[in-house]
């Protein structure tokens, strides 16, 4: 499917080299679970049905676990106008619309491809933003569809949830199970947790680096695209500076979908730990949508829509 969203050849290049990366690495992974659990039936059978569950249902856990529901034209004409007349404009699919009943205001899009795609935003989002904003948000929704970049997070996710999982059935096994085996058997559980984490840590560190590109790739693509990288900025600012008044317990249920999100549920992130963040930050975001806005002139021609 070819939308009339800009491609994005940077953006193309990274997501192959992560993913040839994590291939490596998961080669290299499932070659020492072989090795050290001795049963190659039984790695395969695992990370076979991991990663069929994960590819296929990732839209339909995503919005179960966001509490969004499909909503109906009827329900929200003046969403799904706008999310028609965006993919009208991209000539691409219209996806699944959906509603989630959060306060906190955000927006994000999941599916394993352009067909089965499904952008969902919340109920904090829609009172907060103006349709100008709303409709740079969705753009940026969309360019994600268009660019397949749901479905590349997803296969590139699949490797550190599978290794995160072995880590945790290690480590319970190591401190409920101790007692009950020889030294070749706890030998064996450690190597599987050493090797695990390792993994785990690599392909954290490659998924979080991709995730802050696409998230500027897909600024720029809706900027673009609704010829209004203003409204954009604006949304962004408004969503980033009301995310951090949200309860905090509200956002750590929130933040293990952070990859899927508009903008993060998170405050501020300073130092160090914006290499470990999945979106860049806002001053990044909002530098670059004021480049795009000089570009095309946009302060002499405010009504312009693309």
């Amino acid at each position: 499917m070819r939308s009339r969203f800009r491609s994005d050849r940077r953006l193309t290049v990274r997501m192959t080299v992560t993913l040839f990366l994590l291939g490596l690495l998961y080669v290299a992974f499932v070659a020492a679970l072989i090795v050290l659990l001795k049963s190659w039936v039984l790695v395969a059978v695992l990370m076979g049905a991991m990663f069929v569950a994960q590819f296929w249902f990732s839209d339909r856990i995503a919005v179960f676990a966001m509490r969004g529901r499909v909503v109906r034209r009827e329900e929200h004409p003046e969403l799904h106008a706008v999310v028609d007349r965006l993919c009208a404009i991209a000539d691409m699919p219209k996806p699944v619309v959906a509603v989630s009943e959060m306060n906190m205001p955000n927006a994000f899009a999941t599916g394993r491809s352009a067909d089965h795609a499904v952008v969902c935003v919340t109920t904090g989002l829609l009172r907060r933003l103006e349709p100008a904003e709303l409709e740079g948000v969705l753009a940026h929704e969309l360019s994600h569809v268009a660019h397949k970049d749901v479905a590349v997070i997803t296969v590139a996710s699949f490797l550190g949830v599978i290794a995160g999982l072995v880590v945790r059935f290690a480590l319970y096994s190591q401190l409920f199970g101790g007692g009950r085996r020889d030294q070749n058997t706890a030998a064996v559980l450690a190597a599987v947790l050493g090797v695990s984490a390792a993994v785990y840590a690599l392909s954290f560190l490659l998924i979080r680096a991709l995730s802050r590109y696409r998230e500027l790739a897909a600024d720029r693509a809706a900027a673009h695209l609704t010829g209004r990288p203003s409204a954009l900025a604006s949304a962004l600012t408004k969503v980033s500076g009301d995310i951090t008044r949200i309860p905090t317990r509200d956002l750590r249920t929130a933040q293990a979908f952070n990859a899927f999100y508009f903008a993060p549920a998170a405050g501020r992130e300073p130092g160090i730990e914006r290499f470990f963040s999945t979106h860049p930050s806002l001053e990044q975001r909002l530098d670059q949508l004021g480049r795009i806005s000089a570009e095309l002139g946009e302060a002499a021609a405010p009504g312009k829509t693309g």
